[in-house]
């Protein structure tokens, strides 16, 4: 109907970025006030992540989809990628290797895998829940629009640029 049925109040700045779980029960949310915020469906937060947290905007957030694999990754404006434990919102890993900004970032569908994009190259694929090894791939342009295949095979990413890339 076009109607607004919920609000969601809390953050204190722009919202840059919101995710549902894949069970459709959580939403999680990134601010320009740099906090990521765990929701239920009523719109009650509740857990904001300020512990470890981002430095700067946090520009986008996902969810896992792999159930089994219950995590937030996050990534922002101070060139990280986080992996949040989304049984107590605590850190598990950063990710650090770009060079400016980071505004999307995606998760695998078994969850085993994150890739970014951002302001500038490279872009990077990693391991989502132990941080393992997080490898930068060299697009022409910068990343804009990260997917993993499953079953992880291949990176594709929209860039700046007129074209998509697989890796």
């Amino acid at each position: 109907s076009g109607t607004t049925t919920r609000r969601f109040v809390g953050h204190t700045k722009d919202v840059l970025s919101v995710a549902f779980s894949s069970d459709n029960r959580q939403i999680v949310s990134g601010s320009r006030d740099k906090t990521i915020k765990l929701w239920n469906t009523l719109g009650v937060c509740k857990y904001t992540v300020q512990d470890e947290s981002h430095s700067e905007w946090v520009s986008c957030v996902r969810f896992s989809p792999n159930s089994s694999n219950p995590i937030i990754v996050s990534c922002g404006w101070d060139k990280l990628v986080k992996v949040w434990n989304l049984a107590n919102c605590k850190l598990k890993t950063n990710h650090i290797g770009h060079t400016g900004y980071l505004n999307t970032v995606t998760v695998s569908p078994d969850g085993s895998l994150c890739a970014s994009g951002g302001k500038v190259r490279p872009g990077g694929v990693g391991g989502a829940p132990r941080g393992s090894q997080y490898v930068p791939v060299h697009p022409s342009a910068p990343p804009r629009a990260p997917s993993l295949s499953p079953p992880n095979r291949y990176w594709l990413c929209a860039a700046t640029g007129p074209s998509i890339k697989i890796w």
